[in-house]
C-alpha cells in the first residue's frame, strides 16, 4: 500500500449556510427540468447522475426514484428515498449543514424520488481513510486494526473535527445502518459532508458507522443543547422528518434522543449488530 499523500483542509465548523440560497437550490432540485447524464455504477439502488438548472446556473445532483429501490429484508419497500429526504430535513431542523440540500421530487418521466446535491469529493482529503500501520496522521482517531485482501495489516482511521464528531452524533440519532466512509466526503472548501442516508430510522438498533472514535466519550455541551432543541422539536411533532416514518421509528427516533441527553456520551457498539459495515469504502 503506497503512502497517502493527504491535502490539508482548513478547519470545518457547522455554519450553516444562507437560507435564500439553500431555498433556491431546494427549488431547483423540486421543480427544474432534471437532465438526465448518467447512470452511476456500483449503487445498490438505482442512482442517476443528473443536472438541474440553479439559481445561479446548472446544478449538477443525483435522482434516486423509488421505482429503482432493491427491497431490503428490514426495511419496508419504496421507503429508502423518503428516509434520506427525513435525514436531510432533521439535520437541518438542527442547523447541522451536514447533508447535501435533499428534497422529494415528484419528476414526470422516472416518478417520485429522492434528488440531491451532488458534492464533487476531494478523494486526497478525505476524513476516513485506510492506511498501513504507523502511518495513521497526528490527531486521527482509530476504529479498527485489520488485514487487507493480501494479508497486510491494516488499519481504518478517522479525523477528528468538529464536522465529524457532530456526524456521529447525527448517526447515533437517525440509527444509521451503513456509514460507511465513502458515504463521508470532503468537498474542495474542506466542508465535510454526509450522504446515503436510506437505511436510517429503523426501529431496532442497527448503527453501523466507520466514526467509533468517539465511541463512549462526552457529547460537547454545543452538540447538546442542539440535542437539546431537536428533543423540544419533536415533542411538538415535526412533520417534515415524522412524515417518512412508521409510528414506530417515531417514537424510537425520540427515544435516541432521550438516551443521548440522559446519558451525555456517544454510544458503543452494541453485541446484537454488526458495529462497522461491509465494505467499509
Amino acid at each position: 500500500m503506497p503512502p497517502v499523500q493527504r491535502i490539508s483542509t482548513p478547519n470545518v465548523t457547522l455554519d450553516p449556510e444562507p437560507t435564500s440560497a439553500g431555498d433556491g437550490i431546494r427549488e431547483a432540485l423540486t421543480e427544474g427540468s432534471l437532465e438526465i447524464v448518467r447512470m452511476l455504477p456500483g449503487a445498490s439502488n438505482a442512482t442517476l447522475f443528473c443536472r438541474v438548472m440553479g439559481p445561479s446556473g446548472p446544478l449538477d445532483c443525483v435522482f434516486k426514484p423509488v421505482a429503482g429501490e432493491r427491497p431490503l429484508w428490514d426495511f419496508p419497500d419504496a421507503t429508502l428515498t423518503g428516509r434520506e429526504v427525513a435525514a436531510f430535513e432533521l439535520a437541518r431542523l438542527m442547523t447541522w449543514p451536514l447533508i447535501p440540500p435533499t428534497v422529494w421530487r415528484e419528476d414526470p418521466e422516472m416518478g417520485p424520488g429522492m434528488c440531491q446535491l451532488w458534492i464533487p469529493e476531494v478523494e486526497q482529503s478525505r476524513p476516513v481513510d485506510i492506511f498501513e500501520p504507523g502511518q495513521v496522521p497526528s490527531g486521527w482517531m482509530i476504529v479498527l486494526e485489520a488485514h487487507d485482501g493480501r494479508g497486510r495489516p491494516v488499519v481504518l482511521a478517522h479525523d477528528s473535527s468538529p464536522a465529524l464528531q457532530a456526524m456521529a452524533v447525527f448517526d447515533a440519532i437517525v440509527n444509521n445502518a451503513d456509514r460507511k466512509g465513502g458515504h463521508v466526503l470532503a468537498d474542495p472548501d474542506g466542508r465535510i459532508w454526509g450522504i446515503d442516508h436510506g437505511v436510517c430510522f429503523a426501529e431496532e438498533g442497527k448503527l453501523r458507522t466507520v466514526l467509533w472514535g468517539w465511541a463512549g466519550t462526552p457529547i460537547p455541551e454545543p452538540l447538546l443543547r442542539q440535542i437539546e432543541g431537536l428533543s423540544e422539536a419533536l415533542n411538538t411533532g415535526v412533520d417534515v422528518v415524522d412524515r417518512w416514518l412508521d409510528s414506530g421509528e417515531r417514537r424510537a427516533l425520540r427515544s435516541r434522543v432521550r438516551f443521548l441527553l440522559d446519558t451525555q456520551h456517544l454510544p458503543l457498539p452494541g453485541s446484537g449488530w454488526p458495529a462497522v459495515p461491509w465494505p467499509v469504502f
